[in-house]
């Protein structure tokens, strides 16, 4: 009983896996092995920014490019797509910016856990959501609320 309990306990955790696996994967790029229009960009958004890490994912067949950068010792991510465009930035904000109402939202969605940390997520040079990082157990999870404090359900 206990070896096919943990034979379907091994295939659950496999078939997890081969999942996400399938829907994204990510690998560190060195800059030099940017195509150029990405490299362009990258240049462009990190000028006077320390670099922390480059990497490329392809996610449902697209292909993108995330730089990791370090503003005033916060993180901001800018993703940039295979043509060189900047599709979204996540930018890590101090609590104390966050509107009050994207606040409550996450307070109420933390439960009373620790929250990290907080990004905003813009696209086109608009905020569309907040997403917060919180501590659950071992664990980290997200929440994610819009500008308005609606919580935003991943398909």
């Amino acid at each position: 009983m206990r070896l096919r309990n943990a034979a379907a306990l091994a295939g659950l955790v496999l078939g997890l896996w081969l999942t996400s696996a399938a829907q994204a994967w990510e690998r560190a790029v060195k800059l030099e092995d940017l195509p150029a229009v990405v490299k362009k960009t990258v240049l462009e958004v990190s000028k006077g920014l320390k670099v922390r890490g480059l990497t490329r994912e392809v996610e449902k067949g697209q292909t993108f490019y995330e730089a990791e950068l370090e503003v005033e010792g916060r993180t901001r991510d800018v993703i940039i797509d295979a043509t060189g465009a900047v599709v979204l930035i996540e930018e890590e904000v101090p609590w104390d910016s966050v509107p009050a109402a994207v606040r409550a939202a996450i307070e109420k969605g933390a439960e009373g856990r620790k929250i990290v940390l907080v990004e905003t997520l813009t696209r086109n040079g608009t905020i569309e959501a907040y997403e917060a990082h919180v501590k659950k157990g071992w664990w980290t999870v997200e929440i994610k609320v819009d500008a308005d404090g609606k919580p935003i359900v991943e398909k």
